[in-house]
């Protein structure tokens, strides 16, 4: 059971704005206005008895849940998208292996670029949605730590938003390169731990409508060398975009108007910033959102 008070996460974001005025990115009166804040958080007697106590949701039964809406405005991938197409445009076609395949959005941009698509997942209801949405692809239930394809038989691999879920990245990491060609490429894409440190995991409603939330952990970028390298995976590219502007030498982009309300649960945390949003653009400010990787596999 994980339990979410909204205090609790509202404090945080000042505790770290004030780490960052701390370290000299901002200035007294930016420290003061965060202590303020804090004393007048604590004394919010409308905050009072909000928390909420969310399920841990494993992962198969609550990508079945989220399958019926996972497509719908999910703003993660205006992040990689763009980055993984361009990355694929400079890979010749081959056979592809989209790893978590989820509803098929990689594999659709695979197709397209003339790969033979292979999709594995682990959620049956999302493998049905990818099943529709890519005609042409072929299929597989399977996990990480298992792909259901043979040996040096991949020219391409593609895991796009799901290693946050495993709790370590070995076993996968070997997956890919076990079904990969020698110089075959090998494309990640997963949420920055900086973004998983802030709370950033998927909820969802389970069947008896109580909250949940999906496994995140936080994989440092040292974590996805350790696993790499010694398998013969070189890096070639590492891209960590960011929200955008905001950093404070930057002219200071125009604040959003103070939220009046927490908002529903379904949207914690995203909707807690707004309530200190002073505190929040502090620590969101040049914040990576997610981490793009782009290996390559060496001849062994």
């Amino acid at each position: 059971m994980i339990y979410e008070n909204p205090l609790a996460y509202l404090l945080g974001l000042e505790g770290v704005a004030l780490l960052r005025g701390f370290t000299g990115e901002r200035d007294r009166e930016f420290v003061e206005a965060r202590i303020a804040e804090v004393r007048a958080l604590l004394a919010d007697e409308s905050l009072e008895g909000t928390a909420v106590e969310v399920d841990r949701v494993d992962i198969v039964g609550g990508y079945n849940v989220w399958s019926a809406t996972y497509d719908d405005g999910n703003s993660a991938f205006d992040f990689d998208e763009p980055v993984i197409a361009e990355i694929l445009d400079a890979v010749p076609a081959g056979v592809a292996v989209d790893a978590a395949c989820g509803t098929g959005r990689i594999s659709a941009l695979l197709a397209a670029r003339g790969h033979h698509v292979i999709g594995v997942d682990s959620s049956p209801d999302m493998l049905a949605r990818a099943v529709t949405n890519v005609p042409g692809g072929e299929f597989r239930l399977g996990d990480l730590g298992k792909l259901p394809v043979d040996d040096a038989t991949a020219d391409v691999v593609v895991c796009a938003l799901a290693l946050t879920h495993a709790p370590g990245l070995g076993p996968a990491m070997a997956e890919f390169a076990r079904v990969l060609k020698p110089g075959g490429h090998l494309v990640i894409s997963d949420l920055h731990p900086e973004r998983v440190a802030l709370g950033a995991n998927p909820t969802l409603r389970g069947p008896d409508g109580r909250p949940g939330r999906l496994p995140g952990h936080r994989h440092l970028v040292g974590d996805y060398l350790r696993a790499a390298l010694p398998l013969g995976l070189q890096v070639r590219a590492c891209v960590e975009p960011t929200l955008g502007d905001g950093a404070p030498e930057s002219p200071a982009a125009p604040q959003a108007p103070r939220a009046q309300h927490l908002g529903p649960w379904e949207v914690w945390p995203w909707s807690l910033a707004p309530l200190v949003p002073e505190a929040a653009a502090a620590v969101s400010a040049g914040a990576p959102v997610e981490i793009i990787w782009h290996f390559q596999l060496t001849d062994r």
